[in-house]
């Protein structure tokens, strides 16, 4: 008994396993692409796309009397099967390919026929039954299939990040009510300014970071806009009429996202605008993260010889030379997350910008980019609430010290003693080393009951206007 089967496409002939659903596209784009060793199988939700997309073709196919039911429905199933997680090891083509995702639609179109086969009871290869450009392909191009799949996998990923962020915003909640009552000193070009709570600081991470998953549910909104039906440029030739908005109408149905035909099908093929959006509100979320955790590794310095107002948790050993030392490598680890992405987005950037006439045949590597930037974002957001931002604790302590100790009070004085006397008692006191309040009551500035309620610390965490 043979172990392959013999395929054939207009360049030859070739041997396929026979225990594989693919065909020879896809194993001359395996031999064709060794570029990142990054199958399409590493992101599933892009599979499960594909199938929902070859679901809604075979569907209107059908329904528009250009495909025998029996073979939409053996589709329909495959796709199924394909989009419930079987077969995710046949899609080893690698995500950056020439051919602006030609391979990637054919690994999918074969594999679909192979199954659609097998549920027929069909031996694989039988593609005068199902065949992959004839039967799964039909009334489609790689240029709106590929788009298209793209545009539902980025949603259904898009969706993870957002929950992700969701759960990182709250954990910076909590930790905010949890250090309400924490006295510590706000600072700016890093030296002394006036104080705040802890509880602030990190309230305000926990706002930022909801922000940019308003402005991220934005761009979510803008790839839901589809070209399922333009086929090869935006004519829709080869597509019956009535074709794309059918199809779009199943693919909402069978894939649970609201997508919309684009008005201008001719248009929407060769436009990659929505991705650079994407890209970039992926890059203002990694900018501002990062920010935050240059923050919590200022905040955490030391322990002897740093700010040391917050704990982070001790994860690992810190050094293989200097015994005791611990490292944030939770923050690190974004941080280094965040240059990823902003470095992504230049790709997508020029990427877009390639695309020439009718087409861009440049959204592999921007698939690749956003694929990418959308997984460690989420995986490492999840890492830095997990193992970081729910385990830290303050050091209400040293805040307060500082805060005490601090020459950035006088500002609570301006608006009593005016700032040209607030100056004189700040130059003094880093002259002698005095504290603001010494100084204040040693030149009767202020009498001492109104110097305490000014300076007290329910005054400095929530400020009132004296004069």
């Amino acid at each position: 008994m043979s172990n392959f089967r013999i395929e054939h496409d207009f360049l030859g002939e070739m041997k396929i396993p026979d225990n594989v659903y693919y065909g020879i596209q896809t194993m001359r784009a395996v031999e064709n692409f060794h570029i990142t060793n990054i199958p399409i199988s590493t992101v599933p939700a892009l599979i499960r796309a594909f199938a929902y997309v070859k679901k809604a073709a075979a569907q209107a196919n059908a329904a528009l009397h250009v495909m025998p039911e029996e073979i939409a429905d053996a589709i329909g199933k495959a796709c199924d099967a394909i989009a419930d997680g079987e077969l995710i090891d046949q899609f080893p083509v690698d995500l950056i390919q020439g051919g602006a995702g030609t391979s990637t639609n054919m690994n999918a179109n074969e594999v679909i026929a192979n199954k659609a086969l097998e549920i027929l009871g069909l031996e694989k290869g039988r593609y005068d039954v199902v065949h992959p450009n004839n039967h799964v392909n039909f009334s489609q191009s790689t240029n709106d299939a590929y788009p298209t799949a793209f545009r539902l996998a980025l949603y259904l990923n898009i969706s993870e990040l957002l929950a992700e962020m969701n759960l990182l915003a709250e954990s910076f909640a909590e930790k905010g009510n949890e250090f309400t009552n924490v006295l510590k000193m706000g600072r700016t070009q890093l030296q002394d300014a006036v104080p705040m709570t802890l509880g602030t600081e990190f309230t305000g991470f926990a706002v930022t970071i909801r922000e940019d998953i308003a402005r991220l549910t934005e761009a979510q909104a803008l790839i839901t806009e589809i070209n399922l039906g333009a086929t090869a440029i935006g004519t829709s030739i080869n597509a019956p009429a009535g074709y794309p908005e059918l199809a779009t109408v199943f693919l909402a149905e069978i894939s649970g996202i609201s997508v919309r035909l684009a008005e201008n099908l001719v248009e929407a093929t060769s436009d990659t605008g929505a991705y650079v959006q994407l890209s970039g509100v992926l890059k203002r979320i990694a900018v501002k993260i990062s920010k935050i955790c240059n923050d919590l590794r200022l905040l955490s310095s030391g322990p002897r010889a740093g700010l040391n107002e917050i704990n982070l948790p001790k994860l690992q050993p810190g050094s293989s030379i200097m015994p005791g030392k611990v490292n944030p490598v939770m923050p690190e680890a974004v941080n280094q997350i965040a240059y990823y992405v902003i470095g992504a987005d230049v790709t997508v950037t020029m990427a877009a910008e390639a695309g020439q006439l009718q087409l861009n045949v440049m959204e592999p590597v921007i698939a690749y980019s956003l694929f990418n930037s959308i997984s460690m974002m989420r995986n490492g957001f999840k890492a830095l609430r997990e193992k970081c931002i729910s385990g830290i604790t303050a050091n209400a302590d040293i805040c307060r010290n500082y805060v005490m100790n601090s020459i950035g009070i006088v500002t609570a004085l301006n608006p009593i003693l005016g700032y040209e006397i607030c100056s004189a008692i700040a130059k003094e006191a880093l002259e002698t080393g005095d504290s603001v309040y010494s100084i204040v009551l040693r030149r009767n500035l202020l009498d001492k009951e109104k110097l305490d309620a000014v300076l007290s610390v329910e005054n400095l965490m929530n400020p009132k206007f004296y004069t």
